[in-house]
């Protein structure tokens, strides 16, 4: 059973001289923050396929006990909607991210908040996910052209792989969406949202997978004292087998039985600058010792300095909605 708290991402300019030292070279912020956390999320795969190049570097850069979750690209979760995934799904674990080796946590797959459920689609897909690197490996072997040359199709061993869904719709609030999960073992990602989407904390997996992104103003509240102690009763639930009492579910049935959970916890609040002193507090409720017993966390009077954010631009994936043509209104050129 391990528990390990993190970050979503680590390459924020407002961290730079608040968790960040002034004076640290910007290749070296990875190196720091994998110092002070057991795990990261990596965001740039949710953008675009990264290279081979980039995953290795990321290996390298961190301690051998250390742990990436990845984020799995939005051309499959949000542009396509998992239609005819199978190339864009081979082309993304050709791109290098079984280069992570034993690195390699869980794969995250985050829909957006107009993606309805649909039982048949959601059951083709997660009959796509491999299992395990080498299944992995042979899906990553059927990529499209453009990706030879630029591929990374090896592995050291075979190692069971992980995959956690994060919805967004209250379409996913369904006995039958829990079963499917729990049919294939995939976590659902139990999502603080300030309210905005479902917060669900249905078992489905042998591991627990979770996102704070703010319990009062999505992104951009810290968490009090109280709300950590919070979630550090559940995560001990949790990977001790139980389940919080109050947990808000969408199905009555309960999930089998467990004597240990792995838990991965991530902070993506407070648009990035509160993020890694509240992962750091939660880690000091739950016991949590660092692995290099040397590193000092930066004292949390440094967000003292901490400038203010910029806001969030909108949801860039929102549907577009086309203006109603009325009557008069001229044609637009061709």
């Amino acid at each position: 059973m391990t528990t390990r708290i993190g970050i979503s991402g680590w390459r924020y300019e407002p961290w730079r001289g608040v968790f960040y030292p002034t004076d640290l070279a910007q290749r070296l912020e990875l190196d720091f923050a994998s110092r002070a956390f057991s795990s990261v999320e990596i965001n740039g795969s949710f953008y675009s396929l990264q290279s081979p190049e980039s995953w290795a570097s990321w290996r390298d850069a961190t301690p051998d006990d250390f742990v990436f979750s990845v984020k799995g690209p939005r051309y499959i979760t949000h542009i396509l909607r998992l239609k005819n995934v199978l190339k864009p799904m081979a082309n993304f674990f050709a791109s290098g991210v079984l280069a992570l080796g034993p690195k390699l946590g869980p794969i995250l797959w985050q829909f957006p908040p107009f993606f309805r459920y649909d039982a048949q689609r959601f059951d083709e897909f997660l009959g796509l996910l491999p299992r395990d690197t080498g299944a992995a490996l042979r899906l990553a072997r059927r990529r499209d052209a453009r990706m030879h040359g630029r591929s990374c199709l090896r592995i050291d061993e075979s190692r069971p792989l992980r995959h956690a869904v994060e919805i967004r719709h209250t379409s996913f609030v369904s006995p039958e969406f829990i079963g499917q999960l729990r049919a294939h073992s995939v976590a659902l990602v139990v999502a603080d949202t300030a309210g905005k989407w479902p917060l669900l904390e249905d078992v489905t997996a042998d591991f627990m997978y979770i996102r704070l992104h703010g319990d009062k103003e999505l992104y951009a509240s810290g968490y009090t004292e109280s709300a950590l102690d919070r979630w550090a009763d559940r995560i001990r639930r949790w990977s001790r087998g139980d389940e919080p009492r109050d947990g808000q579910r969408a199905s009555d049935e309960p999930p089998r039985a467990r004597r240990t959970r792995d838990v991965y916890c991530y902070f993506d609040n407070d648009i990035k600058v509160r993020a890694p002193f509240d992962a750091d507090r939660l880690m000091q409720k739950l016991g949590l010792e660092r692995a290099d017993q040397t590193f000092e966390f930066p004292a949390r009077s440094s967000l003292r300095r901490a400038r203010p954010a910029t806001p969030l631009p909108p949801f860039r994936w929102r549907r577009p909605v086309k203006p109603r043509a009325t009557r008069g209104t001229p044609r637009p050129r061709r």
